[in-house]
């Protein structure tokens, strides 16, 4: 384990899943005092995230990290709370409030091909930004039923910036009480993220909140404290953006490196169209479309590790599990095994089309069980239908070679991720 610590800095993902492959779907690994458990095992996956989710909790190094900049909200939290918070806020995700999500990514995407279009020719679009920028009117009008268009990047940018010192400090030996200077650093966006949050919150209390479908309007309406509104409101910037930028991403990068795809994708879009924009409506005529995300969140899960703390004794995959016992879930092990897909590393978005569904615990982009992610659902629907308004007059080329992976709270792509996004020729449109 000291000989593997720079490969765990280095690509943390990379090490957990060569865990698993060299030692199997259930390895231990020696670690002083806490047991610690890699899981890439389907059928342990249910074990712990859905047969006996009771019997675990979240509080390990992960979320721990994580709570530091959302504090105890939905993602880092457990318990009675958590699931009160949970109920206050599912009607926001619930089907009938997801077509006013899908005008939403329609009118986001729309702000991202006016963005490519006015780069000088030849000029390359850098995606990972231009994604998170398309993606804040969702999260405004999800979070606040409002353009946040002035706040919105602030406190995404903050929060960014407080997660990357996060991750940092997790993989420091230096003590996390220690007042070095990327603690004051932190210390100082979280007062940007209070600030921020602290005005969204009181502009939204200050408009009606009779029948409020938007996060924040059901949390105040419900009487929570303004405290408990920032978590949320911070949980849901970073689970409800930080992701679908990541994953938008992701996509088309693999979509611009897979021409032959790309050109049924484009295709589907012209014979579903006719050259509209799509909407609510075209979700069910986007089959194709609707298996490129699905097989992208495979790849490149944006939560590529799960952690869990047993509660108590149990037994997983046939292995025994003491109580305290760290348990690691790594995703992006588990969507890249042979033993569980054909030609894992392949880009092969007909797997979700012609095959059956992939086993229960093998497919877990968003989780499962009782904690499966609230926004799940809202994900979808926003990069599909970002994807389509892009594609259907559009499409992307590589700019350079394929990105190396920093897997840090999601996936990024290390340096960016510059792409050419260009108008169709007529003849493919």
């Amino acid at each position: 384990m000291v000989r593997a610590v720079p490969a765990i800095v280095r690509a943390p993902h990379l090490f957990l899943a060569e865990v698993t492959r060299r030692h199997g779907p259930v390895a231990a690994i020696p670690l002083p005092r806490t047991p610690v458990l890699v899981l890439a095992d389907p059928d342990g996956v249910r074990r712990v995230l859905v047969e006996n989710a009771r019997g675990y909790g979240k509080a390990t190094i992960q979320y721990s990290a994580l709570a530091t900049v959302t504090g105890p909200g939905l993602l880092a939290g457990d318990g009675e709370v958590w699931k009160q918070h949970r109920r206050t806020v599912q009607p926001a995700f619930h089907h009938g409030s997801l077509e006013d999500v899908a005008a939403h990514a329609v009118h986001a995407a729309r702000g991202l091909v006016a963005e490519a279009d006015a780069l000088p020719p030849g000029t390359p679009l850098e995606v990972l930004g231009a994604t998170s920028r398309a993606g804040l009117e969702v999260v405004g009008h999800t979070l606040a039923a409002a353009d946040l268009s002035g706040d919105a990047p602030l406190l995404v940018e903050a929060v960014g910036r407080a997660l990357e010192l996060v991750v940092r400090r997790a993989a420091s030996p230096v003590p996390a009480a220690w007042p070095t200077p990327a603690r004051r650093r932190l210390a100082r966006e979280v007062a940007v993220i209070d600030e921020v949050c602290a005005r969204i919150v009181a502009t939204r209390r200050a408009r009606p909140l009779e029948d409020p479908r938007d996060v924040v309007g059901l949390m105040l309406a419900a009487g929570m404290d303004d405290r408990q509104v920032r978590d949320e409101l911070v949980t849901f910037v970073v689970a409800g953006h930080e992701t679908v930028a990541s994953s938008l991403t992701w996509t088309l990068d693999l979509l611009a490196r897979a021409p032959s795809v790309l050109a049924r994708v484009h295709a589907e879009l012209a014979g579903a169209l006719g050259g509209r924009e799509p909407g609510w409506d075209d979700l069910g005529k986007l089959p194709l479309l609707r298996a490129v995300v699905d097989e992208s969140l495979r790849l490149y899960p944006p939560a590529w590790v799960v952690t869990r703390q047993a509660l108590a004794d149990d037994v997983v995959a046939g292995v025994a599990v003491p109580a305290g016992t760290l348990v690691i879930v790594c995703t992006w092990g588990l969507h890249r095994d042979p033993a569980l897909w054909e030609a894992p590393e392949e880009f092969r978005p007909d797997r979700f089309l012609d095959a059956p569904r992939p086993a229960a615990g093998s497919y877990v982009p968003f989780g499962a069980g009782p904690r499966l992610c609230i926004g799940r659902d809202l994900a979808l629907v926003e990069e599909v239908l970002v994807l389509a308004t892009l594609l259907c007059e559009r499409t992307v080329r590589p700019a350079g070679p394929a990105p190396r992976v920093d897997a840090l709270v999601t996936l990024r792509p290390r340096g960016g991720l510059p792409l050419h996004v260009e108008r169709l020729a007529p003849s493919a449109s």
